[in-house]
């Protein structure tokens, strides 16, 4: 029976709240809209039951069991969508920024959402890179440390309009990725003798060997029965430490993956689109990130903390 006021007198079922309004129905609600009604119900009942609009049910009872056709989604803002400009514009300057260096500024900009929705918008402002595959080795805790020198090209703020060239010492440790460099204004002996020892210092100890690139500083030659000649004053800087050198086989650098890889990182996630004062403030800069970024992050070969794998790896080298 319909409800009464208290005084005896009937009260109208109430409109249902979605009256009046565009409602979404389901097919299996449609469904259970001619199954009501087989069994007897009005349309005000059903509407009442379902919490449909009573235009609603009729307009699915005059249908039949059609299933319900609805237009495309307005297109809604997504989180990325305020950044897309400046993302795109910094792609088209420099299109190696990595991914990680991009939500760090977008980050400060304000930006809340994930980075996979990130390296999404990217994959569609910049071209895909061809892969390229290459066998991994590994090295024990402490065995080895991986020495380079690459060439940067950068124009001071202290002398604008002026390029130099500059050169990035590093030094990567090859259990643990762990990372050490300067930026140098030369690649001379002393230079490089003075770049070990401190990376030496920064790591506490020193690892097992050192693995050149026929860098000439480290490598004089070969002689004709094929034994590499060292420069007699870094394998008594070695020595002295009780490291060792070693040279990379001719025409395989790749032996030295540790090393060639970080500077593509170090390109793409440091040095690409900043502007630097002078050498110490390049240097100032390179070691913050250094210490902040490149060696606090899980490196994405041996998913482990830099820093963290480094402390373990430290306790294996030679004191």
């Amino acid at each position: 029976m319909p409800p009464d006021d208290g005084g005896g007198r009937s009260v109208p079922p109430a409109a249902s709240k979605n009256e009046g309004k565009a409602q979404v129905v389901r097919l299996g609600e449609i469904v259970l809209i001619h199954d009501l009604k087989r069994q007897g119900l009005s349309v005000s009942a059903i509407a009442r039951q379902l919490r449909l609009d009573r235009k609603t049910v009729r307009r699915h009872l005059e249908r039949g069991l059609e299933a319900p056709a609805y237009g495309p989604r307005a297109p809604q803002p997504t989180l990325i969508e305020p950044f897309e400009d400046y993302l795109a514009a910094r792609v088209a300057a420099w299109p190696e920024l990595s991914g990680k260096r991009l939500l760090r500024e977008i980050r400060e900009m304000g930006y809340a959402g994930g980075y996979t929705r990130l390296t999404d918008f990217l994959r569609e402002v910049r071209p895909p890179r061809r892969p390229v595959f290459e066998r991994r080795f590994e090295t024990p805790p402490g065995r080895q440390g991986q020495v380079d020198f690459a060439e940067f090209k950068v124009e001071f703020a202290d002398s604008p309009g002026v390029v130099r060239k500059v050169w990035l010492f590093t030094m990567v440790l090859g259990h643990s990725r762990w990372l050490w460099g300067r930026f140098c204004a030369a690649q001379d002996l002393q230079t490089v003798l003075r770049c070990h020892i401190e990376a030496f210092a920064a790591m506490g100890r020193a690892p097992g060997e050192l693995l050149y690139d026929r860098m000439k500083t480290a490598v004089i030659g070969e002689d004709g029965e094929g034994v590499v000649n060292y420069n007699v004053s870094l394998v008594a800087l070695l020595s002295h430490y009780g490291a060792l050198p070693r040279a990379c086989r001719p025409y395989r650098a790749k032996t030295k993956g540790k090393v060639e890889r970080p500077y593509r990182y170090i390109r793409q996630d440091f040095f690409l689109g900043r502007s630097f004062r002078d050498l110490d403030d390049l240097n100032r800069q390179f070691e913050a990130w250094r210490v902040e970024i490149a060696n606090a992050r899980v490196h994405a070969t041996t998913r482990r903390g830099v820093e963290q794998h480094f402390a373990e790896e430290q306790r294996a080298l030679i004191a």
